[in-house]
């Protein structure tokens, strides 16, 4: 978890740049962004932290009081990034069920050898969830997808993930039509758009009813789809297994819907601890 809070970091971006402009360059803001970071703080401070000159932005004695307090924080912070098995640190990764279990989940066993000091909280939730634990502060990385990403935020677009439509094993030998036009589609919730976007795609969308059940957890959804419930669209990692294992089966082999735009999301750090980064790098 960052110690220096968004508003902080414009602050000292303002002071390094010295106008707002290319402070809103270094830290991917607009200006307007940037502006409000300053004025928020001068605000909850009751302080006027910068004086504009013909140099640029000065620095009132205020303002050098926050400056150094802020650089001692970074100091702090990163104090508390060094590799030692002796300083635990915690973090918080937040996305969905299945790219969290395909994508985060194993790709960081390497990462959680090569620091034994960090503890990882791996949040499963919805994409519309984890933009507001980033926000909020709550969670440290995110996976969402690239529109919803924020100017202010970085971020790495991740490996694409497929998508196949399964539903129980006894249904093998059905038609896809009669399926699409009698069995309910089983998604996650009701802004889960994968399974009406892989008919879509496929040239099935009118045929299919479109109540659905809905069960917010991988596992739940496919012991839903194993038992006979409905049928839906499932990472093609996780849904593999269970077809070998004759609980699914794949009702259209050789078809799939495609996620390209998904992405870890992140605030910029002034100093980018080392395990981030490797968590960042292993995970895309």
């Amino acid at each position: 978890m960052s110690l220096v809070h968004p508003n902080l970091i414009a602050f000292m971006a303002v002071v390094e740049r010295k106008t707002v402009q290319d402070a809103a360059k270094k830290i991917g803001l607009t200006q307007t962004g940037v502006t409000q970071r300053i004025r928020s703080l001068e605000r909850e401070l009751n302080i006027t932290l910068f004086i504009r000159s013909r140099k640029g932005m000065q620095l009132t004695p205020e303002g050098e009081s926050l400056l150094r307090y802020c650089q001692s924080v970074v100091e702090l912070e990163g104090r508390l990034g060094f590799e030692s098995s002796e300083q635990e640190v915690a973090l918080q990764i937040s996305g969905p069920s299945s790219l969290m279990r395909t994508r985060a989940i194993p790709n960081l066993i390497p990462v959680l050898k090569k620091f034994p000091f960090l503890r990882v909280q791996f949040d499963l939730l919805d994409l519309q969830s984890a933009i507001h634990k980033l926000k909020s502060g709550e969670s440290q990385i995110i996976i969402v997808s690239k529109e919803k990403v924020a100017l202010e935020m970085d971020s790495k677009i991740i490996k694409a993930e497929r998508y196949i439509l399964v539903g129980p094993y006894i249904w093998k030998k059905r038609g896809i039509k009669d399926i699409v036009k009698n069995e309910v589609i089983i998604d996650f919730d009701k802004n889960d758009q994968y399974s009406f976007d892989f008919l879509k795609s496929h040239g099935l969308y009118e045929l299919a009813l479109k109540s659905r059940h809905f069960v917010n957890n991988t596992d739940g959804l496919a012991s839903l789809i194993s038992l006979g419930a409905g049928y839906s669209v499932v990472a093609e990692d996780i849904a593999l297994p269970l077809i070998e294992n004759k609980e699914l089966s794949n009702l259209m082999p050789g078809k799939y819907l495609e996620l390209k735009d998904m992405c870890l999301a992140w605030y910029p750090r002034p100093q980018m601890p080392n395990y981030m980064a490797e968590i960042i790098k292993f995970i895309c």
